[in-house]
């Protein structure tokens, strides 16, 4: 699966009682988004640098209307010209293939 392809699907609400993935599926996945590391198996992050502020607050309300749309919610840290974002599912504490989804996403968005 692509990274064009994980961005074709949608994120799948998460109702607990699943457990997180871990080593292997969590490689396979990063190996499909470009620029994402795993941290302790727990969360995925990456930082997006840009020009000036302008254009890194434009990308957080970006992904602030996909992660409405996706009803998945990353973490965004803001400051002048670069944009970190992490995402886990909160549900379970760990990755599900819905972060990688809005990984992919989000790099389709922007550009990357």
């Amino acid at each position: 699966m692509s990274t064009s392809e994980l961005a074709g699907k949608d994120c799948v609400p998460c109702k607990g009682g699943v457990p997180p993935l871990a080593g292997d599926e969590i490689a396979r996945l990063l190996e499909q988004v470009d620029g994402w590391s795993a941290e302790r198996d727990h969360h995925i992050t990456k930082t997006i640098k840009f020009p000036d502020f302008v254009q890194a607050l434009a990308a957080v309300n970006r992904i602030g209307e996909i992660a409405e749309q996706q009803g998945h919610h990353p973490d965004l840290y803001l400051a002048w010209g670069k944009v970190r974002v992490d995402t886990w599912t909160h549900k379970i504490d760990g990755l599900t293939e819905s972060d990688f989804i809005l990984a992919a996403k989000i790099d389709q968005a922007l550009g990357m």
